[in-house]
């Protein structure tokens, strides 16, 4: 039987073997949450979770070798980038899932009452596009248990994927300064409240473990003063969305001339529709005419429009989703929040990658001079640059 390498289990035991037992237990359970395991095993009483591992220790070790197999095809990768001077930009949500290996193992420090049921869950406040809000009902973490600890989990959590990254994007990043707290019995997010997250004594912590954080703040919606300064504070760049930036005013915050340098501008993000379905099927008849205004699109299309002016603001990085570069409909969408499935499902095909296509992106590339960065300076958000998601 295929085994896990020694090292790479020894160098990850601090989340492997429960994570192996935990996707056991719940294949053993019928995919059953955590919660209504046996209480010994939900509870994670040391012999039963002995005695399972015991019984089935081929499948432990299938789940273990799943992972090494995993982590070393995503090392070679990885490697292969690097060499290319091409940096791989993860993703990092604040909250977790109630049905995870990371709350089952570590219960102490999320808000779960004495029978496992969340306290208070997360979500963001009603607006204008939800009357009810939205109850996202991930378990909240106890973060005075997590300072106290010297916010280990964080780090650890931090310090892996910057192992297997290079950029961490960080998900809903106003919840560091103050997140949507919803009562656990509540079905939607009206009765919640707002209450104070670490701050920058989390940051803090972490960069005196890690040293530089190469983060992206994702700091899209309503964003608070408070919010700012802490982003500014910490030196890290926010969001400018271009699709975003057409329908008043008051979007004009996602148009090139507001950009400051510290930022990071995408055409749109996976969350989006592509710039062409977007110009089709959902930007208004305002929206349109704004951006004819502000973009003159030409022979090209909506979407090298939307490129061009990405590539050339002075934000520090620029992200363009490859379904732009190839001008694609909506069919080619990546991702509908809130839809349970189909998402995620799009890929390319080789033949799309077109000379000619490449050519083009070269030359405006070198333009907006996004080509000038050296081997010392790959980790830094000093230089123009420019990345493509797929």
């Amino acid at each position: 039987m295929f085994r896990c390498h020694d090292r790479f289990c020894k160098e990850n035991s601090w989340w492997l073997d429960d994570f192996a037992l935990f996707n056991l237990l719940r294949e053993k359970h019928n995919r059953q949450s955590w919660q209504s395991w046996p209480r010994e095993l939900a509870r994670r009483e040391p012999g039963a979770l002995e005695k399972v591992r015991q019984e089935h220790n081929d499948a432990f070790e299938v789940e273990r070798a799943i992972q090494f197999a995993f982590f070393e095809q995503w090392r070679a990768l990885h490697s292969y980038c690097r060499q290319r001077q091409i940096n791989v930009v993860g993703d990092i949500a604040i909250f977790v899932n109630l049905d995870s290996a990371d709350v089952w193992e570590h219960r102490e420090l999320f808000q779960l009452s004495d029978n496992l049921e969340p306290i208070c869950v997360a979500g963001v406040p009603p607006d204008f596009f939800s009357k009810t809000g939205q109850r996202w009902g991930n378990p909240l973490y106890r973060w005075d248990v997590l300072k106290s600890r010297g916010y280990d989990w964080w780090i650890e959590r931090m310090r892996w994927a910057l192992n297997v990254c290079d950029i961490i994007r960080l998900d809903h990043f106003r919840g560091f300064e103050a997140y949507w707290e919803i009562p656990g019995r509540e079905p939607t997010a009206v009765n919640g409240r707002w209450v104070k997250g670490p701050d920058k004594d989390l940051f803090h912590a972490l960069r005196n473990s890690l040293g530089d954080l190469p983060f992206i703040a994702e700091d899209l919606g309503t964003i608070t003063p408070e919010v700012e300064r802490l982003r500014d504070g910490l030196g890290l760049p926010g969001m400018r969305i271009l699709q975003f930036g057409f329908s008043d005013r008051g979007a004009h915050i996602y148009l090139p001339h507001r950009f400051e340098k510290n930022a990071v501008v995408y055409t749109g993000t996976h969350d989006n529709d592509t710039t062409v379905g977007w110009w089709n099927n959902v930007a208004t008849e305002a929206e349109k005419s704004a951006a004819q205004t502000y973009l003159r699109p030409g022979r090209e299309g909506i979407a090298w429009a939307f490129i061009r002016a990405a590539l050339t603001s002075v934000a520090d990085l620029c992200v363009i989703p490859l379904q732009d570069v190839l001008a694609l409909e909506s069919d080619a969408r990546m991702n509908i929040p809130s839809k349970s499935d189909g998402n995620w499902t799009w890929r390319f095909q080789a033949a799309a990658l077109k000379p000619e296509i490449a050519q083009q992106l070269a030359e405006l590339t070198q333009l907006a001079d996004r080509d000038l960065v050296s081997n010392a300076d790959q980790h830094s958000h000093g230089e123009a640059r420019e990345y493509f998601a797929a």
